[in-house]
């Protein structure tokens, strides 16, 4: 399925229902009196996150709904049937902006979690309700109110304890593959992985966590080039960044210079997300002689004046992977304990 991660839909609220005018009229008694009913509330728009579903594709299909209106009051002093709500399911993750203001209406970030994001119509008032002691027999009533009517735009960001960040082919898709049972596409060209891919990682039978891998950035991926500012988003859920480089790329690229090229354009996107903790980790050290790995890896260190951890590994073989594994998971771990959960 296509990887949709923004829509805009309209919800319409039910109106009320109106209220009634009635008398009653019943043989045998002579003063029968006003007694019409009060209408019904309109239903509701929710919204509702739901664990099986991945994308918001559904919504380009679909772009309107409408809860139930509010039935009418009637006589007797009926109140009309409520009209009835509707929920719509969303991807966990999904975080819901109105159109118009740009004001978040709510972030569903756990499986069930609602948020009411068009208000059904007030019922409206029969005539039993303006009967006084100076008006025994109104003739007036009162409509039920309308239903909200609202443009809002859904946007979806992954939600990971760990986010793989890196140029096109830094081989962030053979990490994921490697570390879980995600099995994103690999190959030898550029922008293989176009959505994101999520990953769970299991250390033992209490311990996991799940990873992103969000498809390769490139210069001026903050203003939108290549596959942009779309997934850089993806990345401000995460705990800890995983800046990965390849050792030796195919085209010759220098990787410092690679490194550099994707912390302008975090810095460009967000002060947040450039000061999230980030660990670089020097890929596909497979490919060089095993006496030279070290000395590449002490000068790349050394030029970026690197001083958060560093990891040698290679994705393909699964060298140095496992050892990464266990040290993201302490480190989440002691987060978690830092942050008292």
């Amino acid at each position: 399925m296509k990887f949709v991660d923004e829509a805009v839909i309209n919800v319409k609220a039910g109106d009320g229902g109106n209220g009634c005018i009635s008398f009653r009229r019943e043989k045998y008694v002579e003063f029968g009196g006003p007694d019409g009913g009060d209408g019904g509330d309109g239903g509701s728009v929710f919204l509702a996150a739901d664990k099986s579903l991945s994308t918001l594709s559904d919504f380009r299909h679909r772009r309107f709904y409408e809860a139930a209106r509010g039935e009418n009051g009637a006589s007797r002093n009926m109140t009309g049937r409520k009209g009835d709500d509707i929920v719509v399911p969303v991807p966990i993750g999904t975080i819901i902006y109105d159109e118009t203001t740009n004001e978040i209406i709510g972030d569903l970030t756990k499986d069930g979690q609602q948020a009411k994001v068009a208000q059904g119509g007030f019922h409206g008032l029969g005539n039993l309700r303006y009967k006084s002691s100076t008006n025994r027999a109104p003739r007036q009533s009162k409509p039920g109110s309308e239903g909200d009517l609202r443009s809002i735009r859904l946007e979806m960001k992954v939600l990971a304890d760990v986010g793989l960040l890196g140029l096109p082919n830094a081989g962030k898709s053979s990490l994921i593959t490697n570390l879980s049972s995600a099995r994103p596409r690999v190959a030898d060209y550029p922008f293989t992985t176009l959505y994101p891919n999520l990953g769970v990682v299991r250390i033992n039978v209490n311990q996991s966590f799940v990873i992103a891998d969000i498809p390769g950035l490139i210069e001026g991926a903050a203003e939108g080039a290549g596959l942009g500012i779309q997934f850089l988003k993806h990345l401000s859920r995460t705990s800890l960044l995983l800046h990965l480089v390849d050792i030796a790329p195919m085209d010759q690229a220098d990787p410092v210079e690679s490194v550099r090229i994707l912390e302008k354009e975090l810095e460009k996107y967000s002060d947040e997300l450039k000061d999230r903790e980030r660990w670089l980790v020097i890929n596909k050290i497979d490919l060089l002689p095993p006496n030279e790995v070290q000395t590449v890896c002490d000068a790349i260190i050394e030029r970026l004046q690197w001083t958060h951890p560093v990891f040698q590994i290679s994705a393909a073989t699964g060298m140095g992977a496992q050892e990464l594994a266990n040290k993201i998971m302490q480190y989440l771990d002691d987060v978690a304990y830092a942050a008292g959960d």
